[in-house]
């Protein structure tokens, strides 16, 4: 094999373009350059390659066979340049990740963080939505993957990731302290002026469901669009709050608010990880995916 590849990159050029002159232009080098590195190959081959026509060159029958395969590593080389430098360049691009209140201040956040520090001209766009919505924007493909909240019925063209457990509870304040340490029937719930997310939450619809199999419907008097807001109505004694553990988890501690006990555990839930099975991900979006992915 010739030693130098560059005569085969020039041999490409004039072969495609059918001109030294076109061939210089493209190559950026004179049209000496370009005769004289078609002139050593065909020395080092042993075979004529180009005969003149009446409008530049054109290939010899041996210079046909030798451009079909010339041809074909070129652009192979090619192909695997541009993927290398987008494997290796991320100065620029975009990610767009949907995630709800819960799954972007309890779990995505840190990593947001650490890896803006990594690449910080990466933009990132967060969707804030709820799990339905989540899903539906996804397959609008107006954002890369998204983070939800289990159970939710399984789609075909979609795969989830589990990456964090989570658990729900019920919180409240020194008004209802005759609740506190004592086990109780799932039943008083009923009894009790509740705080709940609004009915198009997955975090809603999965503990109406565990209460409705335990015979226990729930009547909120306050059905708020933030598990922040939750904690807040309930640290104003304005009932008891279902939320996710983790977000009256600073007011549990400084016993500002306690949890309710039940004599029947509320199932844990996942924060899984979302996206289409078919569609690859950007190489900006596959590293943040990634990383979600090494951490669990």
């Amino acid at each position: 094999m010739i030693g130098n590849l560059e005569y085969y990159k020039v041999f490409y050029y004039a072969a495609s373009y059918g001109s030294i002159t076109k061939a210089a232009v493209a190559l950026s080098v004179s049209q000496p350059a370009v005769s004289q590195a078609i002139r050593q190959l065909e020395e080092s081959l042993g075979a004529k390659l180009f005969i003149r026509a009446s409008r530049g060159i054109r290939l010899t029958a041996e210079g046909e066979q030798l451009f079909l395969s010339v041809k074909k590593g070129y652009e192979e080389i090619e192909k695997g340049e541009r993927q290398l430098r987008q494997m290796l360049d991320l100065e620029s691009g975009e990610i767009r990740v949907g995630a709800s209140d819960m799954t972007l201040r309890f779990y995505l956040l840190p990593f947001l963080e650490k890896y803006h520090e990594k690449y910080p001209h990466i933009k990132v766009t967060v969707t804030n939505a709820p799990t339905p919505e989540t899903r539906q924007l996804l397959k609008e493909d107006q954002i890369d993957f998204g983070l939800i909240t289990s159970p939710f019925e399984e789609q075909e063209e979609q795969e989830t990731f589990p990456v964090k457990e989570i658990e729900d509870c019920f919180v409240a304040g020194r008004k209802f302290i005759q609740y506190k340490n004592k086990m109780l029937d799932l039943q008083e719930l009923e009894k009790l002026p509740l705080i709940c997310l609004e009915k198009n939450t997955s975090t809603r619809a999965c503990m109406d469901r565990f209460l409705y199999q335990n015979h226990v419907e729930m009547h909120p008097e306050f059905e708020l669009a933030t598990s922040d807001m939750i904690v807040q109505f309930a640290l104003r004694n304005l009932g008891v709050g279902c939320v996710m553990r983790e977000f009256a988890k600073e007011q549990l501690e400084s016993g500002r608010l306690f949890e309710l006990r039940f004599n029947k555990i509320i199932p844990r839930r996942h924060i899984c990880v979302l996206k289409e099975k078919r569609k690859p991900l950007s190489k900006a979006a596959e590293g943040l995916f990634e990383m979600l992915q090494k951490d669990f």
